[in-house]
């Protein structure tokens, strides 16, 4: 059988393996390796040497065999077809290609085949020897169809498709089924910014995703690179969309709100407002279905909560007539300003001791309401049905909310659902346009660290001590308090010395409002607020942190200022009188869970908002599972208005406040207490 036969039928083959595919693919083959399995795969005496090289050791070949030999098509079963997989027709070609077939079979699959030529090989050529015979020299040679070449360098168009491959894996591995199926849920109740876009998308990768978990691993490498292929860069790279890292979020158990958020940021426009609460029909179907089995659904209606709802028992303090009728509200004599700070040097007292020492024998009390106090004002929450049962950690039906509908630190919680981390060691918050007024200045959060490295919004991280500007906003939305966050994640890698804190208004576009900042260290937050308008380019120093031996102090550089405003129908920088004092529900009755708060009722202090009747942070583990669909059904359950509400001043045991007290009682004393 003469050579020319052998490589007509390998081109044969070779066009019979292209013909039902778009892709050639090709093997992880050292060059040299596969041509000496081809001249070593001859059977002895078949492959001697003519004249200076042996037989089939030809120049032409060589470069042919080197190339497209390991050149392969994978098959709908993931399997490997291969140049050399033919009838030969002969028996020493048959033993050189089932060896050249087994060998290139048994290396994995590594690139897309790369040419930019179309003929690969050379049919023949002649020779003219010394006698003058013509000779007639016969070679490998193969065809390729427009579709397998490209005029793209090799190493590009090889990493692009070698980035697909490998996006396509991570992708499947880190973004799970419950996250893909609850993103098409919201997508399907239109409830995702521009989710119609990736329906699709979604649902053919969901498709591979079961396809994938099925493989067994022998024909996982295979599968991924025709299917990276035959998908595309959109599909195979879907981890790095917006999409992507809105599923990979969810995987990881970030809250579903804010995955939402942290998604609308990338695609959203800035006056976009999602139209519905953030969850899906199953996930409803499945709170509802457990909430009444579990006997919670006469516990869902909630109202502000009166002197009436609680006993004396549970109270710390109380003044004649709410001790002697628990419900009369006195009309709040309006007092002239007074300027808090001619009391910073009464005697201080620390809440405890107040409690204990100074509440028993107190028959009346009056507390100078400041302007720092305007985040602290709160509201008892009680259940319309009283004697339902409580949807809360601890052994009562009651909670509390803070001014801005929050449980705690507004300002934390701000930070948090702009998808900042309030977690660290060391957090440094600022807030604004967070009054009435639409305030579009850009404030920009800065921090001048011991050594010099400056984190603001062109160098966000230091590399390091870790600390990182994780929120910067740069166009405030109206109605939406603006917030940026700069945390140190952990105080062992931060340099020792001094951290400067400072704002700086990097746009002026009209705002009055000024701003708020938090400093938090060791469970304990530094509140601050600057009321004046920050001029263009104005910077604003607000505070100092040392750390040393790995502990913090602060200096604040921010001093108080005197403000008169309105307040929950409180006016500030004057003495209200108190109704009652008492812990936050989670320390009624012996209850120790979370957080203390430490509540002081104002006569006359009314909420005018309708608060969330409850949220997920105190809820019962029974209801943990479906704390995304609580979060939508606390905004949906709000107390109505009323004009009878125990409200007034909360300050939590995790946060540096102060307040300044009058009490009248055996002894008239002016005291500032502490927490």
């Amino acid at each position: 059988m003469e050579f020319k036969t052998f490589s007509d039928r390998l081109k044969a083959n070779f066009e019979k393996m292209i013909a039902s595919s778009d892709c050639l693919f090709e093997v992880d083959a050292d060059k040299d390796e596969i041509w000496n399995t081809y001249l070593d795969s001859y059977p002895a005496g078949t492959n001697d040497v003519f004249r200076e090289r042996r037989e089939h050791d030809c120049s032409m070949c060589k470069n042919f065999v080197r190339n497209i030999g390991k050149a392969v098509v994978i098959t709908e079963q993931n399997e490997l077809r291969s140049v050399w997989d033919f009838d030969a027709g002969n028996e020493v070609y048959q033993t050189v290609i089932d060896k050249m077939d087994e060998y290139i079979k048994s290396q994995p699959v590594c690139d897309v085949y790369h040419s930019k030529e179309t003929k690969i090989g050379t049919a023949e050529n002649h020779e003219q020897t010394e006698s003058g015979e013509i000779l007639t020299w016969h070679h490998f040679n193969v065809t390729l169809p427009n579709r397998f070449v490209s005029n793209d360098s090799e190493g590009m168009f090889k990493s692009k498709y070698r980035d697909n491959r490998t996006v396509l894996q991570t992708s499947l591995e880190t973004i799970s089924e419950d996250s893909l199926q609850t993103v098409l849920e919201l997508i399907a109740s239109n409830s995702l910014y521009k989710g119609n876009e990736w329906d699709s998308v979604l649902n053919t990768f969901l498709d591979l995703k079961n396809t994938y978990q099925q493989l067994p691993d022998s024909a996982v490498n295979n599968w991924l690179w025709e299917t990276s292929y035959r998908v595309g860069p959109v599909i195979s790279k879907i981890k790095n969309h917006s999409i992507g890292v809105l599923l990979q979020n969810i995987a990881e158990g970030m809250e579903l709100d804010i995955a939402v958020k942290k998604y609308e940021a990338i695609v959203a426009p800035e006056n976009y407002q999602r139209p519905k609460p953030i969850f899906t029909k199953a996930m409803l179907d499945r709170a509802q279905k457990d909430v009444e089995e579990l006997g919670f659904i006469d516990s869902l209606p909630r109202r502000f909560a009166t002197v009436d709802d609680i006993t004396i028992r549970d109270l710390l303090y109380a003044d004649r007539n709410t001790a002697q009728q628990m419900g009369v509200f006195e009309e709040m004599a309006k007092d002239i300003p007074e300027n808090p700070q001619k009391y910073d040097k009464v005697d201080e007292i620390a809440i405890n001791d107040f409690i204990e020492n100074v509440l028993p024998t107190a028959n009346e009390i009056e507390v100078m309401v400041e302007g720092k106090h305007a985040t602290n004002f709160a509201s008892l929450i009680a259940p319309v049905n009283a004697d339902s049962k409580t949807m809360f950690k601890w052994g009562n039906n009651f909670s509390w909310v803070y001014n801005g509908n929050m449980t705690d630190s507004s300002m934390k919680e701000n930070v948090k659902n702009a998808g900042g981390n309030v977690t660290g060691d060391l957090r440094f918050s600022i807030q604004w346009n967070d009054e009435a007024e639409f305030d579009q200045n850009d404030l920009d959060a800065h921090c001048k660290e011991p050594k010099g490295f400056h984190i603001y919004y062109r160098s966000e991280r230091s590399p390091v001590t870790g600390g990182n500007l994780d929120v910067d906003i740069i166009h405030p939305k109206k109605g939406v308090p603006a917030v940026e966050n700069i945390v140190y994640p952990d105080r062992k890698h931060m340099d020792e010395g001094v951290y400067k804190f400072f704002v700086e208004n990097y746009s002026y576009c009209g705002g009055t409002g000024g701003f708020k900042a938090e400093i938090e260290f060791d469970g304990v937050i530094h509140s601050f607020e600057y009321p004046h308008t920050l001029r263009n380019k104005e910077v604003v120093e607000v505070a100092q942190v040392t750390i040393r031996n790995g502990n913090f102090s602060i200096k604040e550089m921010i001093p108080s200022e005197l403000q008169t405003r309105e307040v929950w129908n409180i006016t500030t920088n004057q003495f209200v009188p108190v109704s009652a004092i008492c812990l936050s529900p989670n320390y009624w009755n012996g209850a120790e869970t979370g957080n203390k708060h430490y509540m002081f009722m104002l006569k006359g202090c009314k909420n005018p908002d309708r608060p969330n009747g409850f949220f997920n942070e105190y809820l019962t583990n029974e209801l943990r599972d479906h704390r995304k669909v609580f979060e939508a059904l606390g905004s949906k359950m709000r107390c109505e208005d009323s004009d009878e509400q125990l409200s007034g001043l909360g300050f939590s045991a995790t946060q540096r406040n102060d307040v300044v007290v009058k009490v009248k009682g055996q002894i008239d004393r002016m005291l500032k207490v502490k927490f």
